[in-house]
């Protein structure tokens, strides 16, 4: 697992929340999470331009901050499915509202990175 160069600072707050969330994939994968548990298969498949690597990283990390949990199924082959903890729903109103931001300020990004298609 990623080791911080740099410690996180106890102090601040928004850094706190940050440090578990701030990566590319993790605010989406609570977000797909939200509605239903889901196996990794399927969330590679909701995110095909993410690599099968760095999905499971970030899968692990979610996990590990206990804003996910993972559930093996004694089954053969073996089966485990991802669902969204209480403590990871608890994010859901920040996701939605940087939703809510992006849908508002469109321009922006269209600024930034052209009108797509």
């Amino acid at each position: 697992m990623y080791e911080r160069k740099i410690p996180v600072d106890l102090e601040c707050p928004l850094r706190l929340t940050m440090s578990l969330i701030n990566s590319k994939w993790k605010s989406c994968i609570l977000d797909e999470l939200r509605r239903c548990a889901l196996r990794p298969s399927e969330l590679h498949r909701v995110f095909p331009e993410a690599t099968p690597r760095v999905l499971d990283l970030q899968l692990k990390e979610l996990v590990e901050d206990g804003l996910v949990a993972k559930t093996i199924y004694p089954e053969l082959p073996p089966r485990s499915e991802y669902a969204i903890t209480p403590l990871g729903m608890t994010l859901i109103p920040i996701i939605d509202a940087m939703i809510e931001w992006g849908n508002r300020n469109t321009e922006v990004f269209e600024k930034k990175y052209g009108k797509q298609k």
